[in-house]
């Protein structure tokens, strides 16, 4: 059977700056491309949706239909170009101001409408004032919904699903209005109508409660697992609840009051380091109880039939281990029919991944896949058994990037590919790093080319010059295509070793 997917395993805002490069990969070699996006996020303007109305965290989900608008070089269709600006558009950061605007929004009367036909703006109204009735009639002495920085986008979606009654056909609507290409599709790693928490415990011991608290808190989240009173613990928990109770929204009574709480305003900068590695991550219920899901039927059809899994850059433990951990994930990606399993590593560091080197990285990924159906199966898996979940690391190599042991690698039958970006802050023309290959550095050949040539070709001698830079560095988009067009094989290359729908 011919194998006619990639599936790109990803969360929202980082690998949206790769999407082109996927595009141009899938289209190249006639494949279907899959994104595979979590729906545990419980920030921003989602966390005030989901204590409204429940549902999946859809921001991620979001972000990701909005990048694949297609785009007009030429300008001429202003249409496309006023979709994706009403769609990615957040309303003031005054809940008054929001609130307005909004109800400009939802009469036709905001500027964003213009350039958009008038019977796309209607089916898009008539979503819209789903939503808006939905606030209006869930609105309580105790609970209003606070319109403060929401996203018109996830608005919109929540308001389709609740119509519909399915968050895919949601989905499938705003692609649709859109014009998302056919061959391109976003799949939630859960179907459901319901929300899903993670949870993160440490290697000290604590308990993070929260995608939002793990990645970039706004007020302690930790569960303490060593109370100095459990009598005293016990009656703060109980308090806390009892508070939480006395507003009535989406949240079932004596859910953590954690789940139950605004976090319309966070820094994804600047936040404090965890107190210890993160240790393994985990679904929960309202609860705080371990769960283990089942995935959307979807995610395992496309990993049936794919050919090449990529884990994209992002946020390790909150973007590409919800999606791994989910049952029956692993055990499709160890498939040996999927020949290409490929880590694009993150260009820098991050509070949940600090002073992380290549092969952590790995690590924690073969433990998400094999976690899934047993904890003790994931800590005894073999390191040699790694290349069954990840065949091939491409990185960047630079201050703040994560270090990668080449040769530790290629022990464990990993192939490591270094490609050249850009720091930080740079624009497209920016000083890109780059240091001549070494020996070493030819992993494998390309027809008469290796990867290293050919992933340097087209840069002069004048740019290659190393940066200085400790906030890490971008991925240069033309540079990492051609290394995954090496990996996956030359177009034209007609061995069914080397390509990637044989």
């Amino acid at each position: 059977m011919n194998r006619r997917h990639i599936v790109v395993i990803s969360g929202g805002s980082a690998a949206n700056s790769l999407v082109d490069v996927f595009g141009k990969v899938a289209e190249d070699r006639g494949c279907f491309l899959s994104y595979v996006i979590p729906i545990s996020d419980n920030g921003g303007s989602s966390s005030e949706l989901i204590r409204v109305f429940g549902g999946p965290g859809i921001g991620d989900v979001r972000s990701r239909l909005v990048r694949l608008i297609p785009e007009d070089p030429t300008g001429a269709n202003t249409e496309k170009s006023a979709l994706k600006a009403f769609f990615n558009h957040r309303l003031d950061s005054s809940p008054q101001a929001a609130r307005h605007e909004w109800l400009e929004i939802v009469e036709g009367h905001h500027s964003l409408w213009n350039h958009i036909t008038s019977p796309k703006r209607e089916l898009i109204r008539s979503f819209l004032n789903t939503i808006n009735l939905e606030i209006v009639k869930r609105a309580r002495p105790t609970s209003v919904f606070n319109f403060q920085s929401a996203s018109v986008g996830n608005l919109f979606l929540t308001g389709a699903r609740i119509f519909t009654g399915s968050f895919e056909a949601a989905i499938y609507l705003l692609g649709s209005i859109t014009g998302v290409k056919d061959n391109v599709e976003v799949i939630p790693a859960i179907n459901s109508n319901f929300s899903y928490h993670i949870s993160a415990g440490l290697r000290d011991g604590t308990v993070i409660v929260g995608q939002n608290n793990i990645s970039h808190p706004i007020a302690p989240s930790s569960i303490p697992t060593e109370p100095v009173s459990p009598r005293t613990h016990s009656r703060k928990i109980s308090f806390d609840m009892l508070e939480h109770d006395k507003v009535e929204d989406a949240n079932l009574p004596g859910s953590l009051p954690t789940l139950r709480k605004q976090n319309i305003d966070f820094r994804k900068e600047d936040t404090e380091g965890l107190s210890s590695p993160i240790d393994r991550i985990w679904y929960i219920n309202p609860y705080g109880q371990e769960i283990r899901p089942s995935p959307n039927s979807r995610v395992v059809d496309a990993l049936d039939d794919a050919s090449c899994v990529i884990f994209s850059i992002g946020s390790l433990y909150t973007s590409i281990l919800p999606c791994l951990i989910l049952r029956d994930v692993g055990a499709a990606i160890a498939d040996p029919k999927i020949r290409f399993k490929i880590l694009i590593l993150n260009g820098c560091l991050d509070r949940e991944t600090p002073e992380y080197t290549a092969k952590e990285f790995i690590g924690a990924i073969v433990r998400g896949c094999c976690g899934n159906e047993s904890i003790t199966e994931a800590d005894q898996i073999k390191e040699e058994e790694w290349k069954k979940y990840v065949t091939h690391v491409v990185f960047l190599e630079g201050p703040g990037t994560p270090n990668v042991d080449r040769a530790e690698l290629r022990r464990l039958g990993i192939e490591a590919v270094r490609v050249y970006g850009r720091r930080v802050g740079s624009d497209s023309s920016g000083s890109l790093n780059v240091a001549k290959p070494e020996s070493s550095e030819v992993v494998k050949s390309a027809g008469d080319k290796t990867i290293m040539s050919i992933i340097t070709e087209g840069i002069s001698d004048a740019t290659k010059t190393p940066v200085d830079s400790s906030a890490g560095m971008l991925y240069d988009g033309a540079g990492l295509g051609r290394a995954l067009e090496a990996i996956l094989g030359g177009k034209g290359d007609k061995s069914r070793r080397n390509t990637l729908i044989g």
